[in-house]
């Protein structure tokens, strides 16, 4: 009679072993390559610079970054905000005006003059880092014109770009008053549910049927700090003017026109930017409120 012989306790122990020793180095090579992508992520645009672009002239406040605010030009006071923020490694003020950078060196800070011909602060910020004797990862555009900004917003913001490598640029929102709804120096923005910009605009966004501001509705102001990865910056300087930047005079709805992503993050903030000389007398006055000297 044939005998059909079954594999042995042994033979089956030994095929058992094989494969737990494969699943354990397959985990290894697993974990080493995680490990590696996390270690890369935590050295991702690492290197932060903060500019603040200034200019003297200007239609509706002319000289505004060497404005007296409770004794300082407004230019230094943030400055000094900025000088709080964590993320930063470097903080430094472009212009083209050699009255804002003596004012500015007096003071302490690092200037890096700018040409006359930039159109925006943007294209300031980016003649400014290519000035700049070290190099960076990010570029954070600080406005010239929010004494008031909170350091924890620039370090959100950098942040938010590290942690989105699929975005160039960053930016921030707060909640919009309504009666600022229909107010064109007030920047509003919609965005989706990832947290990506979709439209920025002086006009209501979104806009209802029956033409009025919905006070029961979640409106977004735009602040106008903002950041972008160093290496698109200066593929920003090199793209031309859209329609739509051009319509509503933004310059961040260049980068959205071509195709780039943009970050944006949600904070809690009041904006107090100085827009007009009227707005300087309710920054001082906000800050006598809170004790700041």
């Amino acid at each position: 009679m044939a005998s059909f012989c079954s594999p042995s306790s042994d033979s089956f122990g030994g095929k058992a072993k094989l494969a737990h020793a494969l699943l354990l180095g397959a985990a290894i090579v697993a974990s080493a390559a995680a490990a590696a992508y996390y270690g890369r992520l935590r050295r991702w645009r690492t290197r932060v610079v903060g500019i603040i672009p200034a200019r003297f002239a200007s239609t509706r406040f002319e000289g505004k970054p060497l404005v007296q605010i409770l004794g300082k030009p407004m230019i230094q006071r943030t400055w000094e905000r900025a000088k709080l923020a964590s993320t930063l490694d470097s903080v430094v003020v472009a212009t083209d005006d050699e009255r804002i950078a003596e004012c500015c060196r007096g003071f302490g800070a690092n200037v890096i003059m700018t040409s006359e011909s930039c159109k925006n602060g943007t294209e300031r910020c980016n003649e400014a880092l290519q000035k700049l004797e070290k190099d960076y990862d990010i570029v954070v555009n600080i406005q010239g014109d929010e004494p008031l900004i909170e350091p924890d917003i620039i370090d959100g913001i950098v942040r938010a770009l590290q942690g989105a490598p699929d975005a160039v640029f960053s930016t921030a929102v707060t909640s919009l008053k309504p009666e600022d709804g229909l107010d064109p120096n007030r920047v509003k923005c919609v965005m989706d549910n990832n947290g990506y910009a979709i439209y920025f605009s002086r006009g209501l966004i979104p806009f209802n049927k029956s033409g009025q501001v919905n006070p029961n509705f979640p409106y977004l102001l735009h602040l106008g700090i903002q950041s972008y990865d160093a290496k698109f910056l200066r593929i920003y300087a090199q793209l031309p003017s859209t329609p739509l930047q051009l319509e509503e005079d933004l310059e961040q709805l260049k980068v959205l026109e071509n195709g780039y992503k943009m970050k944006v993050i949600r904070v809690n903030h009041d904006a107090h930017g100085v827009d007009a000389p009227e707005d300087v007398k309710k920054i001082e006055d906000l800050m006598r409120e809170r004790n700041i000297s």
